[in-house]
């Protein structure tokens, strides 16, 4: 099999494919993540991964690449990472006692194929008062994460319930992934 690359810095992904015992390499691509005038999530979502990938594969054309993003989505809203103690109140006061969504496009791709999915997971948070989102900022967790969270953190306990891939709201649908790597790796014997 071809050097595997995680096209990624996040220490979440890099722990998640880790976790179920994959050797790679990781190389963060510069990519501009704007969203396009009146473009959906989902395409959204599916594009940045093509082209963290496809931006690997121009630095390492022999690699393997795994590449995702992953958006928190409110009222069809995308809800990034908190810039300010108040925009991760703002963010939590719109999360607080309701559902969201978090969708990961994830790309697998070798110089021949490329092949894309998107997971959505919805996630239920129970209702915040001013002083668990005070305590919460405090831990210093919020900082840099999509939705100002972390559920495989302090913010586990607000959830009562999610409906889909756990994996996928630390940051990459494992299964997805290594089902998407199985996928490629057949193509590829074929070619």
């Amino acid at each position: 099999m071809a050097r595997l690359i995680l096209a990624s810095s996040s220490p979440r992904r890099k722990e998640l494919l880790e976790q179920v015992g994959l050797s790679f390499d990781v190389y963060s691509p510069d990519i501009d993540e704007s969203v396009f005038i009146n473009e959906q999530i989902e395409p959204y979502v599916e594009r940045l991964a093509r082209q963290k990938a496809q931006a690997v594969l121009s630095q390492f054309p022999d690699a393997t690449v795994i590449a995702a993003d992953t958006s928190l989505v409110f009222n069809q809203q995308i809800m990034g990472k908190p810039e300010s103690k108040q925009h991760a109140f703002e963010i939590w006061t719109q999360l607080s006692g309701r559902e969201h969504a978090v969708l990961s496009g994830v790309c697998v791709a070798n110089a021949q194929h490329s092949i894309t999915a998107v997971v959505r997971t919805q996630v239920e948070f129970q209702v915040l008062s001013h002083q668990m989102m005070e305590d919460y900022w405090a831990t210093g967790e919020p900082i840099g994460k999509a939705g100002g969270y972390a559920i495989q953190g302090y913010a586990a306990q607000w959830i009562p319930r999610i409906d889909g891939s756990y994996s996928n709201v630390v940051g990459l649908p494992l299964h997805e992934t290594l089902a998407l790597l199985k996928q490629l790796n057949e193509y590829s014997e074929y070619a």
